[in-house]
């Protein structure tokens, strides 16, 4: 499928519904990145922005990338009305095309999902390349499809997160797995519909 397709597929999921006033982070990010120093911080696949503007306030410096003009917009309005704007970049990136230049402290890529021609491996190797030493990669994939997902195929697979890793295959003596797991929990839809569903959660280092 042509990217002028997943452009247009991707603006109209988000140009379908209004654009988030108070967007929420991801559970798994906050669990993970509260503890740490504030540096830079690459959001991959920023949708609606919850991410960004949670670690722009945590004192992140964030680089928020989105195939998407429509989320990357509507982004950068919600970052000038927070007073965040000093704080979030936002870039319309095609990751099946190129990735984003620079070094950062934290490269974050939640439910990283298309229909679409995305070689996820290249992407998320790419990904623990840019991390500067120390850094970490934060890989939240679905485990199990909420009611309000857009894939609803019944014979989906979803790999486990010992398999991304795998997939990744970066060298060991410069790369660890510090988390490799699939806890489960609540998750509230863009319709206020809750469901219980399962995240596959990989948390790579880079040594330091």
């Amino acid at each position: 499928m042509s990217t002028n397709n997943a452009v247009a597929f991707w603006d109209d999921i988000y140009a379908a519904r209004p654009a988030a006033g108070g967007p929420q982070p991801n559970a798994r990010l906050t669990e993970t990145v509260t503890d740490l120093p504030a540096g830079d911080v690459l959001d991959l696949g920023c949708g609606d922005g919850g991410d960004a503007l949670w670690l722009a306030r945590q004192g992140w410096h964030v680089t928020a990338v989105d195939i998407s003009a429509v989320a990357v917009g509507r982004l950068a309005a919600l970052a000038r009305s927070h007073g965040l704007d000093d704080r979030v970049t936002t870039v319309r990136h095609d990751l099946h095309k190129s990735f984003p230049p620079g070094g950062f402290d934290l490269v974050c890529a939640h439910y990283l999902h298309t229909p679409f021609d995305l070689d996820r491996a290249t992407v998320l190797r790419s990904a623990a390349h840019a991390l500067r030493p120390g850094g970490r990669l934060l890989v939240v994939d679905h485990g199990s499809a909420a009611p309000w997902s857009w894939n609803q195929d019944p014979d989906i697979r979803y790999p486990s997160p010992q398999e991304v890793a795998a997939g990744i295959d970066l060298a060991p003596q410069t790369w660890t797995v510090e988390r490799a797991d699939a806890p489960r929990r609540t998750a509230t839809g863009p319709d206020g519909r809750t469901a219980e569903v399962t995240d596959h959660v990989l948390l790579i280092r880079r040594t330091p």
